[in-house]
């Protein structure tokens, strides 16, 4: 037994089936929630420019994906593979659900990708479309896709968000849309691994729509409360979270195109935002914006943050600034987003120190790194889930959908952490990041938690590197909060004074910005690539 009454005695949960998982599609998801209140906001584009601002209701947005997924049905056969390669538009999202209507499987795409990166997504899903804009931040999309056609045979549509209306309109409206189960795959999405090409992990309907319903009612989210969201929608928790929690809460959406903290408390503040969330790295800038002081922020019920390890110290500098919550989730692209979530129920220091608890029918355990059976509590291992989240596999790669998902079904997600006996749960960074020094294990982690608590320090990036005494030495990258920044003597005498002599850092560096995913996590391993270069200092 790992559980006696609501104490658990090893670091495993098993799953609570007290709420069921539902068969339910995503197009199941937007019908019901157009036919609870059809007249209900759903959709806000968050431009920049108010007058560029357009807004639909759930009957409005029903009534455009059904024209979109006829659209779809005119060009592509269900069980086809579409892509969509641009950034947070509100046709991104009308197609998210015309495609699910449609049968389609939408393979997202990050419109930062440059040439080699979008034909190893397009050739690798065998994607038979793809929809587009023009241009990205000066990145040349549609003439890039178009270059690279005749070495993608499966490629037989560019479809440009540009012609997105004429598209729209070529649909045969006496056409019956398909019936699609939940187990059908609704989404590809290839994973930001920090080296090698990414793999598609396939995510089927059940998956996307559970996780956000059981996400969105463990923080009591309720009908027409606002979401202000700029997570990019390739990422897990724009398309997942964010689109598909609103509208299984009744919610609305308002969509940023991009992150700019300025903008996003404008929005906050212009449609009485009760939700808004991100990365570290955006909490950090609207903590640090000059407009916080001056706009109205008493509609905030919560922050959410995910995607990167939360400092503690950020959940409390954003609990005083807003007087809000700030609940974390750990999650992953393999596991249809959240594995486990803090609640706004949650005493402070678990809200800043820990990931929370698992969410419904989700089955946690901290495997044993020699052995793999549920650690002892409180005891570092590698964090796995099991159950309905875990990912259909990796498309096309038996190989790392076994290396990924082993024989008893408990996905691997590849990073360290602990859990109490309440079953909340902690995370020590990854497994793979994990420092040897001289036969000592090092969690980059909690280095960087001590380092983010020195007032001069903004971010902070800790790893290891080659050493030929002790075979890998700390090193870390600091992102200074002032001018002058800290000087390495002072950040080695303050890890001196809070860690033993072997985790603090022997190799630092400086920099005014980090090297980003395009969901906002660091790129260590480009940090590390550069330090051993000596292109830092």
């Amino acid at each position: 037994m790992t559980r006696t009454g609501d104490v658990l005695t090893r670091a495993h949960w098993a799953a609570d089936r007290t709420e069921p998982v539902l068969d339910t599609t995503i197009g199941d998801v937007l019908r019901a929630a157009a036919g609870r209140a059809p007249d209900d906001l759903a959709l806000v584009a968050g431009a920049p420019d108010p007058a560029a601002r357009r807004q639909w209701s759930y009957a409005q947005l029903l009534d455009a994906a059904e024209q979109a997924a006829l659209a779809l049905l005119g060009r592509f056969r269900p069980g086809e593979r579409v892509a969509v390669c641009a950034p947070n538009l509100p046709e991104w999202v009308v197609l998210e659900y015309a495609a699910a209507l449609a049968g389609l499987t939408l393979v997202t795409v990050n419109p930062a990708n440059r040439a080699e990166e979008l034909q190893h997504v397009l050739r690798h899903s065998s994607a038979a479309g793809m929809f587009v804009v023009d241009e990205w931040r000066g990145n040349p999309l549609a003439a890039t896709v178009a270059g690279l056609r005749s070495e993608l045979p499966a490629l037989r549509e560019l479809i440009r968000f540009a012609d997105w209306e004429q598209f729209c309109g070529s649909g045969d409206d006496s056409r019956s849309l398909p019936s699609v189960g939940p187990e059908q795959p609704a989404q590809v999405l290839y994973t930001s691994r920090t080296t090698g090409r990414p793999k598609g992990a396939v995510l089927n309907h059940r998956g996307l729509t559970n996780n956000a319903r059981f996400a969105a009612a463990a923080v009591g989210c309720a009908p027409g409360e606002v979401w202000v969201s700029a997570m990019p929608l390739f990422h897990i928790a724009g398309c997942a979270m964010f689109t598909l929690g609103a509208a299984a809460s009744g919610g609305a959406l308002v969509l940023m195109p991009y992150f700019d903290p300025g903008l996003q408390l404008e929005l906050i503040e212009t449609y009485r935002g009760a939700i808004f969330g991100g990365v570290p790295t955006m909490l950090i800038a609207l903590l640090a914006h000059t407009d916080l002081p001056r706009r109205d922020m008493s509609s905030v019920r919560y922050a959410l943050a995910g995607g990167a390890p939360v400092p503690a110290e950020l959940v409390r500098r954003v609990e005083s600034t807003l007087g809000v919550p700030l609940v974390i989730t750990f999650a992953q692209t393999e596991a249809h987003c959240s594995i486990t979530l803090t609640r706004l129920d949650d005493a402070p220091e678990d809200r800043a120190e820990t990931v929370g608890r698992p969410l419904p029918q989700n089955e946690v355990k901290i495997a044993d790194l020699a052995t793999g059976e549920p650690a002892a509590l409180g005891v570092i291992g590698e964090v796995c889930a099991r159950g309905y989240l875990v990912m259909d596999g990796y498309l096309d790669d038996p190989e790392a959908t076994a290396a990924a998902v082993d024989a008893d079904g408990w996905l691997h997600t590849g990073d360290l952490g602990s859990m109490d006996e309440r079953g909340h749960c902690r995370i020590e960074g990854r497994v793979k990041e994990m420092i040897i020094r001289g036969g000592e294990n090092i969690y980059p982690r909690e280095i960087e938690l001590v380092l983010f608590g020195h007032p001069r320090v903004a971010d902070v990036a800790v790893f290891g590197v080659p050493d030929p005494e002790w075979g890998e030495q700390v090193a870390a990258v600091v992102r200074p909060a002032s001018d002058p920044p800290p000087t390495a003597d002072e950040l080695t005498d303050f890890c001196d004074a809070r860690l033993a002599g072997f985790k603090t850092p022997r190799r630092w560096a400086f920099v005014d910005a980090f090297p980003l995913t395009g969901s906002g996590k660091v790129r260590k391993h480009v940090l590390q690539e550069r330090l051993v270069a000596g292109q830092l200092g």
